[in-house]
C-alpha cells in the first residue's frame, strides 16, 4: 500500500498526513494541478489517492473530478470515490439520485424553461425556499414569498442568471453573526469574508453564472434548526444547528449543539441505509423535521469544513445507540478508506 495525498494546509490532509505517520503507512504528497500528475502516480506506485477538493475553488470543481474519474480508470483507489463525488454541491443532481434511490427528503422541483417554470408559479403555492445549484452555508437560498417575488427570479434566471458567489450574503451573514457571537473566531471571519463581501475574491469571479435553470424546494414552516449527521463506515456522528434569529436558515448559523438532545432516531437509520446505497465512504446530511416529526433530508456532501467536529460528544452505532467518544473524522475517513472498504 502507498497513499498520494493532495495537500492543502487547512484540509483534511493536515490530519490524513498526521494518521499516516503515525501508523507508520507509506505515502507521498503530490499536486493534483501538475501537468503529469498521472505520471507521478504511476512512478510512486501509489494504491491510493486523496485529496479533500473544495466548492470554493473553481479550479477544484473543474478539475477534480477529471483526475479521479482517469485515476480510478487504472485501478487505483479514491477519495472520494466517483459515488461520492459526481453530485458534489449539486443540489439538482441530488435531487435526482435521492429521488432514485427513493431515500425521504424535502420535496423539490426544477425547470430547464421558462414557459413550464411560468406555469408552475401559477399553480403551486407560497412561500418557497429559491437555490442554486452549488454554494455552503446557506449562501445562494432565499426564502420567496410570493408568486410575484418568484417570476423576477424566473425571469432572471432565464435572462442574465445569478452569479455563483452572492457577495451581499456572505457580508450580511458574516456581520450578523459577530453581533450574535462577539468571539475572536467570528471578529475574524469578519475580516476575512466580509473583505470577500464587498471586494470579491477572483477566485470567486471566475465561476460561470448560474443560468437557464430555477430550483424551488418546499418550504417548511416553523423549523428553529437542522441536525447535520455524518456517516463514516459503522459511526453516525451528530450537530445540531439553529436557525439565525427571525430567519429559517441553520446551516452558516455558527449556533451549534453537539450534545445529541430527543429526536426521531428514524433519521440515524436512514442515514446508515442511505450512505449504504450512496456507496459512499463519507456522507453528511443535512436533516429536517416536518410538521409529523418525519426526517426528510435537505442535501448531502462528502466533505464538510475540519475540526468544527472535533467538539462532537460521541457516535450512534448501526442499532441506534449513543456511544460516548473523542471524535476525530478525518482519521475516520482515512481508516475507514484504507481498511475498511
Amino acid at each position: 500500500m502507498k497513499v498520494a495525498v493532495h495537500h492543502r494546509k487547512g484540509s483534511f490532509s493536515d490530519r490524513w498526513i498526521e494518521y499516516l505517520q503515525e501508523k507508520n503507512i507509506p505515502y507521498v504528497i503530490l499536486n493534483a494541478f501538475d501537468n503529469d500528475i498521472i505520471t507521478q502516480v504511476k512512478e510512486h506506485k501509489a494504491t491510493h489517492f486523496m485529496w479533500h477538493f473544495n466548492q470554493n475553488y473553481f479550479e477544484d470543481m473543474l478539475h477534480a473530478k477529471t483526475l479521479f474519474r482517469s485515476i480510478s480508470q487504472i485501478g487505483i483507489k479514491t477519495f472520494p470515490n466517483e459515488d461520492s463525488f459526481w453530485h458534489f454541491d449539486d443540489k439538482v443532481a441530488q435531487k435526482y439520485l435521492l429521488e432514485a434511490l427513493d431515500v425521504p427528503l424535502v420535496k423539490a422541483d426544477v425547470f430547464y424553461h421558462k414557459k413550464e417554470a411560468e406555469e408552475y408559479i401559477e399553480k403551486t403555492s407560497f412561500p418557497k425556499v429559491f437555490k442554486l445549484k452549488g454554494g455552503a452555508g446557506s449562501i445562494n437560498v432565499k426564502l420567496v414569498r410570493t408568486k410575484n417575488q418568484a417570476r423576477k427570479i424566473v425571469n432572471r434566471a432565464f435572462g442574465r442568471g445569478f452569479d455563483a458567489f452572492d457577495s451581499w450574503t456572505v457580508f450580511t451573514d458574516t456581520i450578523e453573526r459577530f453581533w450574535r457571537q462577539k468571539t475572536i473566531h467570528n471578529f475574524l471571519r469578519v475580516l476575512k469574508w466580509g473583505f470577500k463581501g464587498v471586494f470579491v475574491d477572483k477566485q470567486y469571479k471566475v465561476f460561470p453564472k448560474q443560468r437557464n435553470y430555477v430550483y424551488f424546494q418546499e418550504f417548511i414552516p416553523g423549523l428553529s434548526y437542522d441536525i447535520r449527521l455524518i456517516v463514516i463506515g459503522d459511526k453516525c456522528y451528530y450537530l445540531k444547528r439553529n436557525t439565525r434569529d427571525n430567519d429559517f436558515r441553520a446551516s452558516g448559523s455558527g449556533m451549534l449543539e453537539f450534545a445529541p438532545g430527543k429526536f426521531n432516531l428514524e433519521a440515524v437509520d436512514i442515514a446508515f441505509k442511505a450512505a449504504r446505497e450512496l456507496n459512499m465512504v463519507c456522507v453528511a446530511y443535512d436533516f429536517i423535521f416536518d410538521s409529523k416529526d418525519q426526517p426528510l433530508i435537505v442535501e448531502i456532501s462528502y466533505g464538510f469544513q475540519p475540526y468544527v467536529y472535533d467538539q462532537c460528544l460521541g457516535f450512534y452505532d448501526t442499532g441506534l445507540n449513543w456511544n460516548k467518544a473523542q471524535v476525530n473524522l478525518e482519521y475516520e475517513i482515512i481508516d475507514n478508506f484504507l481498511n475498511k472498504i
